[in-house]
């Protein structure tokens, strides 16, 4: 669950790149993408905070198992996930490219040109804000690299969650990718 919740974070903060009419859209080919993301947090974790006595005090096999899920979800040092992503004309005129534009975010374009992509951003969500900066560089039309830096307060608590991520173009046919 710690994984799909970071790779969701991933996939909305890479959506940003298409998801406000101020962009330039980066000169990249459409086809198949490899994204190699590293994430790491640091502060409240995703999950319920587990006092280090209570953790010390479970059988080992238990703690081995939070323990684990707090390593992935970044809390226990950074942690690397590959994707791919299929990228289409169609999907960067309807802006739908990495989708998940959620509405309760506001996207401010800081720096926007063929190349690079600079957006602050700012979610609410009940009780919880995040802020953050996504910085995105078009090293060539098939090299993509960023990084992103969010701070999330709940219930007075912050968490710090850091990316990067290189992508790489694959070819023109996404095969099963959608």
């Amino acid at each position: 669950m710690q994984t799909k919740l970071f790779l969701a974070l991933i996939v909305f903060s890479l959506s940003v790149l298409w998801a406000t009419d101020k962009i330039t859209p980066l000169n990249v080919k459409e086809g198949l993408w490899e994204i190699t993301v590293t994430h790491s947090m640091t502060g409240m974790p995703a999950m319920p905070a587990i006092p280090p006595d209570a953790l010390a005090k479970m059988p080992p096999e238990q703690r081995a198992r939070i323990e684990a899920a707090m390593k992935q979800s970044g809390m226990g040092g950074p942690t690397t996930d590959v994707r791919k992503d299929c990228i289409t004309k169609e999907k960067l005129e309807k802006q739908t490219a990495f989708s998940d534009n959620r509405k309760e975010c506001t996207r401010t374009v800081v720096n926007s040109t063929g190349n690079k992509l600079e957006i602050k951003l700012h979610c609410e969500d009940k009780q919880t804000s995040t802020d953050g900066t996504l910085l995105v560089e078009a090293l060539s039309s098939d090299n993509v690299k960023g990084s992103m830096h969010f701070v999330t307060n709940s219930n007075s608590r912050t968490m710090n969650m850091d990316f990067t991520f290189s992508s790489r173009y694959l070819g023109p046919a996404c095969g099963d990718v959608k």
